[in-house]
């Protein structure tokens, strides 16, 4: 099974007879299943390494392999302890496919996994090009509400609205392009080093995640915006 760089996993002994077994689903030596090892990331969970531009078809695959291999059914005559383990692993299997079948929640994941991004909601300033825009914004929408409540036409402040999520959710688009090129940065990298045998640097890699980090707070503060825009126009 693969080990990534700076994250690698505890790999116990099998629990049954004690044979190593590589941080794998099942023991090799005896077949039993076997509880996730420390450490260990959704990508080792599908036996991946850490990559950002996966083939999601044969992440698909891999993840239905592995949703009959590991479904409770297949343990019903098991002891408590196994059963236990099927139930944990489906969950830990479904948690896991969830997050890597998506380009964004994927990265998301990999640079919480490194410790490079917060878990739970943090507040976000911003970005400085928007600022003129998100006051023009912020103006147009404390418009529509106070037409709205007033009984006034609310035509133009539509029209005006429209504009803005055009403007915003193109901006995202452009985000999400610039997110996909780093991640393909974050691959390239990744092969480039695993080549070299050492594993290379750890400053390049860092700096490659504190961007796409950065890349991901500017997206999460403009796809708010988009949905803000979205709710306001839905009540119209």
């Amino acid at each position: 099974m693969s080990v990534e760089p700076q994250t690698a996993q505890t790999s116990a002994p099998c629990w049954s007879c004690r044979a190593d077994v590589h941080g794998g689903h099942f023991c090799p030596s005896c077949g039993r299943i076997q509880a996730l090892s420390e450490g260990a990331s959704y990508f080792t969970f599908f036996d991946l390494p850490p990559r950002l531009l996966l083939d999601e078809a044969a992440l698909e695959r891999k993840f239905l392999q592995l949703s009959w291999k590991l479904h409770p059914d297949n343990f019903v005559r098991a002891s408590e302890f196994e059963r236990t383990l099927s139930l944990d692993r489906a969950s830990q299997l479904n948690d896991a496919y969830r997050t890597l079948r998506e380009p964004i929640t994927r990265i998301e994941y990999l640079l919480t996994h490194r410790g490079v991004r917060k878990d739970g909601a943090t507040k976000q300033q911003a970005p400085a090009e928007l600022l003129e825009e998100v006051f023009e914004l912020n103006e147009s929408l404390d418009e529509m509400r106070s037409a709205r409540a007033e009984g006034g036409s609310v035509t133009d402040l539509q029209q005006r609205l429209v504009a803005a999520q055009k403007g915003f959710q193109g901006k995202l688009d452009d985000v999400d392009a610039e997110l996909r090129q780093a991640a393909a940065e974050w691959d390239k990298l990744f092969e480039t080093q695993a080549a070299e045998g050492s594993g290379g640097g750890a400053a390049p890699r860092e700096a490659l995640m504190k961007r796409m980090n950065e890349i991901l707070n500017r997206r999460s503060y403009i796809r708010n915006l988009v949905n803000t825009v979205q709710n306001e126009l839905a009540q119209a």
